[in-house]
């Protein structure tokens, strides 16, 4: 539950954890410190105390090699450790605490009659930490662990995150309890401590009486679902981002350190980038390529003006464009375009794009049928909605992206009267959504082309909507939470968890997942992949890399970090971001293969390279660009940026015409002139790398 924009409180303590809060994305993490710094050298920095899942000497391992500032307290090991890092010490008297009633030994035996649960290293184990790997347990088996451990006279408290590492710990042992010790050791209220998190493990934080909380963008959904009702702030932003931008709601900090002009070293890197980081991209912009960015930011500010209409944004410009034939429908308000065009143009402060991002939510709302399927464009001349969409297939997409704006558009403008006049649609529209379950895997059956690729053969678990399917269930559980329904956020946040584990186990072949195996042979037969799939059917799969599916995974959080930098690695080492940032689909599909059909062949739109097989579309290349970003690449995702800067200025006829795609070989313009989320998209990648700041 969202608090109040600063509460009136001092915050004396702030307890936060590392890995995916603090860490994970080197130049936020740059960030806090310099900002850390300022606050503590005008004495007005709480008692920093970082909570960590991790080892003491794995802690203050990644203090010698991170850019973090010292802390005051280490609490380690899911709670089972305090140090006072100032004096260098254990604080020995609350181990003596966690004593009573622990056998470490008795627990490890019981753990491994279970034959299904792995061992952690035991450079992840201490002598008050038991911790296992169990990938994707539902709820039943956690709690099936715990009543045997209980059989066998053991009080413990069982810690499951992150959908794999299971952690053991003595009965009272956790983030919370532990901090709660050490508040009281100090004196200090739980009313005067701020925490942050993004997981399971950092719930108990969130649970202590009166403490007030920050959730990073990045949080898994199995936080947001422990802390309905709770007083948290969520951030917009992931990692240490979050963080400064949730210190700025509590009023802890005035300003954020801008870490633009600081060169990130070598070592700042997981090694798994290095080979990106020795590229000749990875460089800062000159003067000449900011100047040419901010052209384009206010070239895109132009573009997308281009796109208002009284009933919403436009798919394109209806007076820079000639259309006939098939051509019509593109005097239309889309759905899926104008969502896209919606989120990516929040930043902007403008009252006429404010009323076009409203009156395009209401005209899709408006005309959203009674059993909650939303239509795949609504015509403007004659405000005539179309469901069905190309060849008579109705429109999976449209909906969850129509979902997704609602709830980013109510979350930046707090137009409460409109989530309350339109909270009962948008409860219908997911509903309709989940009909699409027809088995009750938790992910979605999708026709063929029944999505933004709507000329390309593609169906049942397609990646791209089963990463949409997920991120709706986020933000209609934070919806619902919005409106007090706790049950209904609950039931989202449960089934997007599900959701995740399920395109995790199908989308990412693994020699070591037996569900793989099972699931199909020749998926199998792939052996370790390096991206998530682009579909996965009963009788077959395509091995093929949807980079835009992959890219919204990322963003989206359903890929961790790790997997989201080996997809990054392939999809730079292969050159999806050639000619220009960035191809949807690698490689694309020829004459001949299996996977070709005839009908690529209509207005010659799918030939390889073109459209939907193989094309350039600068709207993803914008995602490509806040992807790079979220990876903590900043110089790269800045000379992206210029990259896609390029693309948008060449134009058919004259220059800053935004097209809608690019050739994937010639890198030339295509298709329509001042396309609405093409000039939004910039714009969102403009406000994302903050290029405004360097100017």
């Amino acid at each position: 539950m969202e608090t109040p924009t600063n509460p009136l409180r001092e915050i004396k303590v702030f307890s936060s954890d590392l890995d995916g809060t603090l860490v994970g994305k080197p130049d936020a993490t740059l960030a806090f410190r310099r900002t850390w710094e300022k606050l503590r050298d005008r004495k007005k920095a709480p008692i920093l105390v970082y909570n960590s899942g991790r080892l003491l000497p794995h802690t203050l391992e990644l203090l010698k090699v991170s850019s973090l500032p010292d802390p005051d307290y280490l609490i380690c090991g899911v709670g089972t450790v305090i140090y006072d890092f100032r004096n260098r010490e254990y604080i020995k008297v609350f181990s003596d605490a966690l004593n009573a009633g622990w056998d470490r030994e008795k627990v490890q035996q019981v753990m491994r009659s279970f034959p299904d649960i792995e061992e952690q290293p035991i450079k992840y184990q201490n002598r008050f930490k038991s911790s296992w790997y169990i990938h994707d347990a539902p709820k039943e088996k956690i709690q099936e662990i715990e009543q045997v451990l209980e059989r066998e006279g053991l009080k413990v408290n069982l810690i499951y995150s992150s959908s794999r590492d299971l952690d053991v710990l003595p009965q009272y042992a956790n983030k919370g309890n532990a901090l709660k010790w050490l508040l009281d050791w100090l004196e200090i209220p739980a009313r005067q401590c701020l925490v942050a998190g993004d997981t399971g493990n950092d719930n108990s934080m969130f649970q202590l009486e009166g403490v007030n909380g920050i959730i990073v963008e990045n949080a898994q959904p199995e936080l947001f679902l422990e802390t309905i009702a709770q007083p948290t702030y969520t951030a917009t932003l992931p990692f240490a981002d979050g963080v400064l931008e949730g210190l700025q709601h509590f009023g802890v900090v005035d300003t954020i350190a801008d870490v633009s002009s600081e060169e990130l070293s070598h070592k700042d890197f997981d090694p798994q980038l290095h080979n990106v980081i020795r590229s000749e991209s990875f460089k800062a912009l000159s003067t000449e390529q900011i100047d040419l960015i901010n052209e384009a930011y206010n070239k895109a500010l132009v573009a997308l003006r281009k796109n208002i209409t009284p009933h919403g944004f436009s798919a394109c410009s209806l007076t820079d464009n000639t259309f006939k034939s098939t051509d019509e429908n593109y005097r239309s308000i889309w759905a899926r375009d104008g969502a896209i065009t919606i989120i990516q143009s929040l930043s902007v402060d403008d009252e006429d794009v404010r009323e076009c991002q409203k009156a395009t939510l209401t005209t899709l709302l408006e005309h959203t049928s009674p059993r909650g399927q939303v239509p795949s464009n609504v015509r403007i001349d004659s405000n005539t909605p179309d469901y069905s969409g190309v060849g008579e297939i109705a429109s999976i997409d449209s909906g969850l992206w129509l979902v997704i704006a609602f709830y980013q558009y109510v979350r930046q403008t707090r137009d409460y009267q409109l989530l309350r006049q339109w909270a009962g649609e948008i409860k219908q529209i997911m509903n309709w959504l989940e009909a699409q379950d027809s088995n009750y895997d938790s992910l979605l059956e999708i026709p063929e082309a029944g999505d933004w690729m709507d000329l390309f053969g593609r169906s049942y678990n397609v990646l791209y909507d089963e990463v949409l399917w997920y991120y709706a269930n986020i933000t209609h559980g934070r919806i619902a939470e919005l409106l007090g329904d706790f049950n209904l956020a609950g039931y989202r946040l449960r089934l997007a968890q599900s959701i995740k584990e399920t395109i995790n186990r199908k989308f990412w072949p693994s020699i070591h997942s037996e569900q793989v195996r099972i699931f199909s042979e020749q998926q199998f037969a792939l052996g370790d992949t390096h991206y998530l799939l682009a579909e996965i059917t009963p009788f077959n799969y395509d091995w093929r890399c949807d980079v835009y599916g992959n890219i919204l995974a990322a963003l989206f959080n359903v890929l961790n970090t790790d997997r989201a930098k080996m997809a990054f690695n392939f999809m730079w080492g292969v050159g999806a971001n050639e000619p220009a940032p960035v191809v949807n689909l690698y490689p694309p599909v020829n004459s001949g293969d299996p996977h070709w059909r005839p009908y690529y062949t209509v207005n010659l739109l799918n030939l390889p390279d073109h459209y939907h097989n193989g094309g350039v579309w600068p709207f993803i290349g914008a995602y490509w660009v806040m992807f790079i970003s979220r990876l903590g690449l900043r110089d790269l995702a800045q000379q992206e940026l210029y990259r896609l800067a390029l693309v948008n200025k060449q134009g058919i006829e004259r220059d800053w015409e935004f097209n809608e795609w690019v050739h994937g070989k010639t890198g030339r313009p295509m298709g329509k002139r001042y396309q609405a989320w093409s000039a939004a998209g910039f714009i969102g990648a403009y406000y994302n790398l903050k290029i405004d700041m360097m100017s």
